[in-house]
């Protein structure tokens, strides 16, 4: 890698397979910047919302009714519960502005940024690595169960909504397949590996990487 301005790994990952773990245990041995719940807290901050609000709407679309009642001139005279914060901005706005602050990150400091499509905003940026982390869906599921201590069901749901939501939010912003691994550096089955040795591929990757 080039050392003239910061380099960025981005982390794209099905729910399930160690993301949150494996980004900050980059950052944390190569000594850098782990971006994730900092990028919510600026974007609710720009957006004057609250980040509990925020967090409903990451790496996931308006359902079509919510967008109806939003966008529709007629929305004041239908009778609808009282509308959160978090719906008072669209989602190419969400979607803007944390890709202004993802890419302000990397242009002060190397970072490690989880999700939000970083693999697509820092597309252009030469000192850029993407990496995304996939795995069988079974293997998924009990990871889940054990990290939430949900039962099967539970787990079943939250992976199958979780993959549905960011596979559609992938697709509206950046018109590409989330699961596609040519949108990607680096691909990694963390059922066939220890998150801890992902971690360690990742580094030998980097010192390889031009």
């Amino acid at each position: 890698m080039t050392t003239s301005k910061p380099f960025a790994i981005t982390i794209s990952r099905q729910l399930g397979t160690g993301g949150a773990f494996v980004g900050q245990q980059l950052a944390n041995k190569l000594n850098i910047f782990f971006a994730d719940r900092d990028i919510l807290r600026d974007a609710a901050n720009l957006l004057s919302s609250y980040e509990e609000n925020l967090e409903s709407r990451e790496e996931k679309l308006l359902s079509f009714w919510q967008s109806f009642l939003k966008s529709s001139p007629q929305s004041d005279l239908i009778t609808v519960p009282s509308v959160s914060p978090a719906l008072e901005y669209t989602d190419q706005e969400l979607f803007d502005t944390e890709a202004e602050i993802i890419k302000k990150i990397v242009q002060e400091q190397a970072a490690v940024i989880l999700g939000r499509c970083g693999h697509y905003i820092l597309r252009d940026e030469p000192n850029h690595i993407s990496i995304f982390l996939h795995a069988e869906k079974d293997f998924r599921i009990n990871r889940i169960q054990k990290l939430y201590n949900v039962p099967t069901d539970e787990a079943t749901r939250m992976v199958e909504k979780s993959d549905k939501d960011r596979a559609a939010f992938c697709k509206t912003f950046t018109h590409k397949e989330w699961m596609n691994a040519t949108n990607y550096d680096l691909s990694i089955d963390t059922a066939k590996i220890t998150l801890e040795q992902a971690v360690e591929l990742i580094l030998e990757y980097i010192k390889l990487h031009p």
